[in-house]
Order: structure tokens, then sequence, then C-alpha cells
């Protein structure tokens, strides 16, 4: 049951072939069967089996959606009500959300069944997950790499199959680099298509959440529940949601495909650019067209991210005092001491490092200098690729430098992890929608094609995914032990 698409899924509780109660006990017998991996900081198993008896009757009162029944993971990003909800930190060890994110409730109201919370680098920062306070998760394909990051747990929890699909979150790149490196499907939606209320901020102007499953088609259905306008989140577009899943088959004749040269300049692995290539070999025999582009102002995303990211989290992660709620810590002596010890002990390395460069950046004297200029180059990179999505249909290139890199041997250079997400981030400060989907293997590890649409085109990019994928398996490949 576990190496069925959401679809089959779907299809096979309809039809009464297995009943939600027995696809759930499968997803926890697998978990627990694979706790190694580190990819859930919490499993659920009492509300799953509650929540799976519950949809099993709605399938036979015949109230079912495409998702009812089905076990999803959330990322432990998004707050639960009265389950530990941790951002991956310590600051957050204790605490049980009051309220449930709007994408949590969604998908409460189709009658999905939550297995649990996923690991995650600390408050979404990093890109190997390998900040978290819980520790590492393993990459499926190898235990000795990364998954990526920040959401890492869901990408390992589906390229697994300890999740049918899950949740994860975009700041810079996390839900498409790990989908990458764990050969999974994993969609970044435009910013604002899906709501931020609930979901803990990083960067609030960067942060978008999606799905992550194992192909174009599942990720359709899931993204079709979590889209739509939210009034609470005031981030949120009032646009309507299309039938993503509609529009999947529509042939690609006449497509035009932008390949910017400073995707595939020389810093690109060779392996990685032949593999890209012959993805894109394959969009042409589809009736697509290339076309070579220039965005010559992507060279900055890099610099400019690492002042505005920091600078929104500074100010986001203020409140994590020690006063309301979170850690604090035992026997302050003073108001100056609960701050200092509470956050001192409760934020990791690399979220105080964040912290520091955003207060930086935001300080009297530097806020012109640095953050203005920020965001001056911000609106650089956005013309970019406004210009080159009205001469083509969508951008593809790489989402990664290389395959998945080993646990540890980034953690000491905090400038070469940043380069891992050169090929994503600028996508973010775009507020553009992008998608990665399975292209390959190079050393037996999985590797990303990233297509990038114009604003609110998640249908178009869906589809361009989808039939590459009919015509391909990589998205169907299994980490070994884990069939």
């Amino acid at each position: 049951m576990h190496n069925k698409s959401l679809k089959e899924l779907s299809h096979g509780l309809k039809n009464r072939d297995f009943s939600s109660v027995e696809l759930t006990q499968e997803f926890l017998k697998r978990i627990k069967q694979h706790q190694d991996l580190n990819a859930y900081i919490t499993v659920t198993e009492d509300l799953a089996l509650q929540d799976a008896l519950a949809a099993d009757i709605r399938i036979t009162n015949n109230q079912a959606n495409p998702l009812t029944g089905i076990p999803v993971a959330q990322k432990d990003i998004f707050c639960t009500l009265n389950i530990k909800t941790s951002c991956g930190s310590k600051m957050l060890d204790n605490f049980k959300a009051p309220y449930n994110a709007t994408v949590i409730e969604k998908f409460n109201l189709t009658g999905a069944v939550m297995l649990g919370k996923l690991n995650m680098d600390e408050f979404a920062m990093g890109s190997s997950n390998e900040t978290s306070f819980y520790g590492a998760v393993k990459n499926p394909w190898n235990p000795n790499k990364v998954p990526g990051g920040s959401s890492g747990g869901s990408g390992a929890a589906v390229a697994a199959r300890l999740a049918a699909y899950a949740t994860g979150t975009d700041t810079g790149g996390s839900i498409r680099q790990p989908a990458a490196l764990c050969g999974i499907t994993g969609l970044k939606p435009t910013y604002g298509r899906v709501s931020r209320y609930g979901m803990i901020a990083y960067a609030s102007s960067l942060d978008q959440g999606g799905p992550m499953t194992h192909s174009a088609e599942d990720a359709a259905i899931v993204l079709q529940t979590m889209a739509g306008f939210d009034p609470k989140d005031s981030t949120s577009v009032d646009i309507s949601v299309p039938d993503y899943s509609a529009t999947l088959n529509k042939p690609l004749t006449g497509l035009k495909i932008g390949l910017p040269k400073e995707f595939f300049s020389d810093e690109l692995n060779a392996d990685m650019a032949k593999k890209l290539t012959e993805a894109i070999d394959e969009y042409q025999k589809l009736g697509a067209e290339i076309k070579d582009i220039s965005m010559p102002n992507l060279k900055l995303a890099i610099p400019a991210y690492y002042v505005i990211a920091p600078a929104e989290c500074s100010a986001n992660l203020s409140r994590f005092d020690g006063v309301r709620f979170g850690h604090r810590c035992a026997n302050p002596v003073d108001l100056t001491d609960l701050y200092t010890r509470s956050r001192g002990e409760g934020f990791g390395k690399e979220v105080k490092r964040r912290i520091l460069m955003g207060t930086y950046a935001l300080s009297t004297g530097y806020y012109d200098a640095y953050y203005v200029k920020a965001q001056k180059i911000r609106r650089l990179i956005s013309d970019d690729f406004k210009n080159a999505l009205a001469e083509v249909d969508v951008i593809m290139g790489p989402v990664t430098p290389t395959p998945a890199f080993g646990i540890g041997e980034k953690m000491s250079d905090p400038v070469e992890m940043y380069l891992s997400d050169i090929y994503t981030i600028a996508i973010n400060l775009a507020g553009l929608p992008a998608i990665s989907i399975p292209a390959g293997f190079i050393n037996d590890l999985p590797i990303g094609l990233q297509i990038i649409g114009n604003y609110f085109t998640e249908a178009q990019i869906l589809n361009i995914a989808h039939q590459y994928q009919l015509i391909t398996d990589w998205h169907k490949q299994t980490p070994k032990g884990f069939a």
C-alpha cells in the first residue's frame, strides 16, 4: 500500500480494497521500523488511528474527497492544536499550539490522517537538516548523506515511504532542495497562494508552504487542498484556485523553455549539467522549444537574501524572550538575565548567527547600507525574471549544485552551506512558483530539475512536470531497503 500514488490510494479506499485504519497502521509500522532516519519529531499514533476510523466512516457514507483517509505528515513548523510544535528548536520544545494553522485546518476538513510532525532545521534555518535540536535527519538513499533542508524530515519521510505525502515550507529553497536530494517532487507555490497563518515565521516576505510528494500528479491533488485565500493572513492573495489536476495532460507542443546562462555556467557540476541536459532534451521530444536567456542579476541573490532573510528573522524571533511561551531559563536574577539566558539556551548556533546578522543589518547606520540596498537588488532580480518570462513560458535549471553531500561536511563553513541554495534563492526573492522533479542519479544519489513559472501558474508547472514523469520513471525509484 505504501508505494501507491494518492489517486491509487483514494481509489483503493473507495473500493474497500483496504481501510484507512489498515493504511494508517501500515505507515505507523514503517515509521517505527525506520526510526534511525530521524525524520519525525512527534508521532501522533493515537490521533492518527482515531482520524483513520473517522475517515472510514466518511468513506462509507460517500462523503470522501481525494485525500480522505490518506496519511500525511506535517512539517513541525505548522501550529497544530494541543500537539507539540517545536520548529526543530529547544526554544519551543515544550510548546503545544493553542490553535491550528490554516494549512492544518484544511487537511483536517478533508479527512486526511495526520501521522505526526516532521523534523526540520531549527526555525527553518539551514540547507541540510543538521541544525535541528533533535539531531540530523538522514537521507534514505545514503544514511551518511544529508536530506537537504530545511524540510529535510519531509523529504526523507516521503522518499522512504514513511508518509504518503508531506508538507514543507520554502524560504530560500527549503522544499525544492530536499525534494531534489531525496528524489521526490517538491512544489513551492507563488508567494501568497498558500496561507501562512499559523506557520511559524522565519522570513515573512519569503516563506511559503507547499506539498512534497512522489509525483506532480500527487502534488496537484495536495495543492488543491492547501491553496486558497485566507482572511487571517495579510499576505494571502485573493485569487481563484484552478483545478490543478484538470490540465495535467495538456500537450507541450510550442512550449518555450528558457535556459539562463547563469544557471549553466562552468560552476555547475559537470555530471549535473549532463543529466539536466538529458532531461531538457526529453522536453524537446515533447515539442518544446529551447531558448538561451540571460539573467545578469542572479549572481546577487545570495548576498541579498542573506541580508533580507536574517533581518526579518531577527524581528520575527524577538518574541521568543522567555516571558510568554517557549523555553525559560531557571532562576533568573532580573529581566535582563531572563532574556539573555532564555534566548542563549533556547536558540541554536545557526539561529543565533542569523539573528545577529539581521540585527546588525537593521541597526542605525547600517540599515541604508545593507537592508535598503538588498531590497533594491531584490527588485533587480525580480525584473530579470519578469523580462525573461516575457520571452519564454518557463525557466529550467538545476535545483542544487551537486547531489547530497555528507553529514557534517559543510557545518564548519557557513558560507559554503549557504551556497547550497544558489539556484533556488532568487525565486523566493521574486515570489515566483517553482517545482523540483527527479531527473536522474549521480553516484546512486538523486538529482532534481527545477521548473520556474510566472506568478500563479502552478497549474502550468504541474502540467510540464507531469508530462516529463509520464515518459520517465525517476520519480518511481525507491531507496534500497524502503521498497
